[in-house]
């Protein structure tokens, strides 16, 4: 019965949202919300786009990852975004958002992939770390270090504290804060991938999930990790500023800075364009970006500008795109993806979570 209430409700709103958009001869120019992260990418586009079509160059928001999601699920009609980008998959909370409030055809981009650097200054010592020191540097709990298999709130103020090879420095890391997809995938990938390599609490996986999520992914809250807001640009620069800090944000922005900043190595590996595509470097992400179906035959040159986005040109191998840092897609998944596109695939519905 509900799933028919949302159903009958999304078509009556596709439709006030056609009648409404013919009424004020709709917007002329796409509205794009979203990642910090996918922001210069679809920027790229965007203005490349505008130059080659007789549309408008898209209006192109950093609201951050989860931001953007909110913006784009509240709704169908020209005071709502069109397209959101996102340095991760959508949630399942988020699909049902968007499905609850009319956005019920969504169609899934996956335009490249992405890792995530841990950077300082390129006047200051190179700095090498496995994930089990960054988990322990900025969880808010890690496990007691007298043995036990209890957590305790997070004791270490020096990188020597947590492992006697690094630097007998302050930890000091700027980074983005919870409404980014770089957040997300960080705590995902770099802070339960640490977390894990302690056998009991990797257990806590199956025995108590939410224990450990909490556990593996919180960041501690004490100023030693610093929110730096959505504008990964600002990060480089309060890095150059200061050499004793370490910052984190997507690969694009650490190989557009290399006059400014050098990259960690993780695990021992460096990121580079080639460790993130073949999957050694164990901090890399996909990108997206969604689109509303409803939009699409009201608001001028989305179906353009999906076209472009997806053209060899653009996200290809020798690809602008890849100029700019984004890891290309292989071969196959790129025209498969082109192909969905297209035909304004709608994605698979997402299960809770």
């Amino acid at each position: 019965m509900l799933n028919m209430r949302i159903s009958v409700y999304a078509a009556l709103a596709g439709i006030v949202f056609t009648a409404a958009a013919n009424a004020q001869s709709a917007r002329d120019q796409i509205s794009i919300v979203g990642s910090s992260t996918v922001y210069p990418f679809a920027t790229v586009v965007a203005e490349r786009f505008g130059q080659v079509t007789g549309f408008k160059t898209p209006k192109i928001e950093s609201t951050g990852s989860g931001g953007g999601m909110k913006l784009f699920c509240n709704g169908l009609g020209v005071s709502h975004p069109d397209i959101t980008n996102s340095s991760r998959r959508m949630k399942a909370s988020e699909y049902e958002n968007c499905q609850n409030n009319g956005v019920t055809e969504i169609i899934e981009v996956l335009i490249g992939y992405d890792g995530i650097a841990l950077a300082n200054a390129v006047d200051a010592d190179l700095f090498e770390i496995s994930l089990k020191d960054l988990y322990l540097a900025l969880a808010k709990d890690v496990p007691n270090p007298d043995g036990s298999e209890t957590f305790i709130e997070n004791p270490y103020t020096t990188w020597a504290q947590v492992n006697a090879d690094l630097p007998d420095a302050k930890i000091e890391v700027l980074g983005p804060p919870p409404t980014s997809g770089t957040r997300d995938a960080f705590a995902e990938l770099a802070m339960e991938g640490g977390c894990n390599s302690f056998d009991w609490v990797k257990a806590l996986g199956k025995s108590d999930k939410s224990l450990h999520k909490a556990s593996c992914h919180t960041i501690r809250e004490d100023g030693l990790y610093v929110e730096a807001g959505e504008n990964d640009n600002l990060i480089v620069q309060k890095l150059e500023a200061n050499p004793n800090a370490l910052g984190i944000f997507g690969f694009s922005f650490l190989d557009q800075n290399s006059d400014i900043v050098q990259a960690s190595y993780i695990n021992d590996v460096e990121p580079t364009f080639e460790s993130i595509a073949d999957g050694s470097y164990p901090v890399s992400r996909p990108l997206y970006f969604y689109v509303k179906k409803a939009h699409v035959e009201v608001i001028p040159g989305i179906a353009e500008y999906l076209e472009e986005f997806t053209s060899e040109g653009a996200w290809g191998d020798e690809g602008y795109l890849a100029d700019k840092g984004m890891i290309p897609l292989n071969e196959d998944i790129r025209q498969q993806t082109a192909a969905d596109v297209a035909a304004l695939k709608n994605m698979d519905a997402l299960k809770s979570e």
